[in-house]
């Protein structure tokens, strides 16, 4: 089915591209550095996110994708392009490439068309968009028995949104999809600098914080973790360190997290008793970035009653099931019209 083809996990925070045979030969960030006075881009990936928080006034560093979904449509584009044509060089003999795309579970019909026509803007073969749900390259991802007659219940945490479904003889029996993720933990961690020291953090140390300090559940075993930052003073303007630890962290987002367990419920509670007892024994299978937040395997589990377990390399799971597709024809013909569609 698909020949020098190439798939894309176009996520709010990074962008990774597969490439038929070779694997995943892309992975960076979705930032775009942008001249506000003459509209062009400056760097993308990598070397514009080491600009976020430090531009001069005509420069902006731009995350073209929010909560999933297209925010700023020529810059996605661009990004796009650049990401397409750095991963599948191409030369007057080249074809363009047939792609295989994800979007969350939740997106809206206007959403999925901007993504797609920013594709074929981007350099994609015409009418030869291929479209699959986060969720299904998640549990494909993770090695999930999801062609079988039993529950599989996988929950996608990415930047922009999480995403919990439960999967059976290859098609979606029940989910959702929750626009709260990596970033917002970082806005979450943010506004509790701001309110509890009264200084201002950017994105990237917030992020940063996130990373080292991280975390979701505590126990009599675990160990609280410090770090130390700069950020700016709000009452004086003028840069200031402060130290934070993990407990702190855990408290600033604990309403973030908590929305995500409660769709993980909600979810099970949509799901037919006898695929509910299986996943009831079998558990949850934790997928994305979010995954590696300490101890939000044993929050679930606590929350829910049912066993987690962190799938391996999360952050690369939706990406890899993506690959599977389009190296694989078996597993293309195996899924469903509504997982997969050609869409343009």
């Amino acid at each position: 089915m698909f020949n020098k083809d190439i798939g894309i996990d176009l996520g709010t925070a990074n962008t990774l591209i597969y490439v038929k045979n070779k694997g995943v030969v892309l992975n960076e960030p979705s930032v775009v550095a942008i001249d506000s006075t003459t509209n062009e881009v400056l760097a993308v990936g990598n070397e514009a996110k080491e600009m976020l928080g430090r531009t001069p006034a005509n420069i902006s560093a731009i995350k073209p994708m929010c909560d999933g979904a297209i925010a700023d449509y020529a810059v996605a584009e661009a990004m796009l392009r650049y990401f397409i044509s750095k991963a599948y060089p191409k030369n007057p003999f080249t074809p363009k490439p047939r792609i295989v795309i994800c979007v969350p579970s939740g997106i809206t019909p206007v959403e999925k068309r901007a993504v797609i026509e920013a594709a074929t803007n981007a350099g994609a073969r015409e009418k030869h968009i291929y479209v699959i749900e986060e969720p299904m390259a998640a549990a494909l991802g993770a090695d999930l028995k999801i062609y079988e007659p039993t529950g599989n219940m996988v929950v996608d945490i990415g930047g922009g949104t999480s995403e919990v479904a439960v999967i059976s003889l290859g098609g979606i029996v029940s989910s959702r999809s929750v626009r709260t993720g990596g970033d917002q933990f970082d806005r979450n961690i943010i506004d509790f600098v701001r309110s509890e020291y009264k200084i201002e953090i950017g994105e990237v140390t917030a992020e940063e914080i996130k990373k080292n300090v991280g975390c979701a559940y505590y126990d009599m075993n675990t160990e609280v973790k410090e770090i130390t930052v700069k950020g700016r003073d709000l009452i004086t303007g003028l840069p200031k360190t402060l130290t934070i630890n993990s407990r702190q962290v855990q408290h600033a987002i604990f309403d973030s997290i908590d929305i995500i367990v409660d769709n993980i419920k909600r979810t099970v509670e949509d799901t037919p008793p006898e695929l509910a007892a299986v996943i009831m024994e079998i558990g949850i299978y934790l997928t994305g970035g979010g995954a590696l937040l300490e101890g939000l395997d044993a929050l679930i589990s606590k929350r829910t009653g049912m066993p987690v377990h962190i799938a391996n390399n999360p952050l690369e799971c939706v990406i890899n099931g993506v690959g599977k597709i389009i190296d694989d024809v078996d597993v293309s013909n195996k899924l469903t019209p509504s997982d997969k569609k050609t869409l343009a």
